[in-house]
C-alpha cells in the first residue's frame, strides 16, 4: 500500500497512533499469495518454476514483514490498480498485525525453499501447505491467522 494509504494521526498524549491499512489490501495480497502458493505445489518440487515461485513468494513476505506492507509488491499492486477503483474502505485497521502475518508467511516460505532447495520433500509441501491454508483462509473467509496470532500474543503480553 502507498504511504497515502496510511494514517499516522498523533494521540491526545504526543505519541504516534500506529499507521492505518485498508483490510482489502492484505486480503488481495492474500488471494495473489494463494495463486502463487498453488502453482508451486502443482509443478512440484523438482521443477525450476517452483523455485522462481517460491522466491517471489519470500521476497513478497520479506517486504511485507520487514519493510512495511506499502512495500509488499501485491499492496503495491493493490493500492495503484484496484484501489482507485474501489469505494473508500469502510474503516482502516492497525497495520501491525497483517504486517506480523506477513512474518509468519515469510518463516512458512523460508522453510518450503530450504526443503525445495536440501531436496526433503516432506518440509516443502508441509510448509508450503500450511501457508497455502492460511492464505486461503484470508482470501476467502477473511480470517488472517497470523492477525489473530498477533492479537493474541498482545493479549497475553499485557497480562504478563
Amino acid at each position: 500500500m502507498s504511504e497515502s494509504q496510511f494514517n499516522s494521526n498523533s494521540t491526545q498524549t504526543g505519541t504516534a497512533a500506529p499507521k492505518k491499512v485498508d483490510p482489502r489490501g492484505p486480503r488481495f495480497g492474500a488471494a495473489v499469495t494463494a495463486v502463487v502458493l498453488i502453482l508451486a505445489l502443482l509443478f512440484g518440487p523438482s521443477s525450476p518454476v517452483t523455485l522462481g515461485l517460491l522466491i517471489l513468494q519470500t521476497i513478497a513476505f520479506a517486504l511485507g514483514g520487514l519493510v512495511g506492507l506499502q512495500y509488499q509488491p501485491y499492496g503495491f499492486i493493490y493500492s495503484r490498480l484496484v484501489r482507485p477503483r474501489l469505494q473508500p474502505p469502510a474503516e482502516l485497521e492497525d497495520v501491525r498485525p497483517p504486517q506480523f502475518a506477513q512474518l509468519v508467511g515469510l518463516v512458512f516460505a523460508l522453510l518450503a525453499l530450504i526443503g525445495y532447495l536440501a531436496g526433503l520433500s516432506v518440509l516443502f509441501y508441509a510448509a508450503l501447505i500450511l501457508a497455502l491454508v492460511a492464505a486461503l483462509l484470508n482470501a476467502v473467509f477473511n480470517f488472517c491467522l497470523g492477525c489473530e496470532i498477533y492479537l493474541l500474543a498482545a493479549r497475553l503480553g499485557k497480562k504478563a
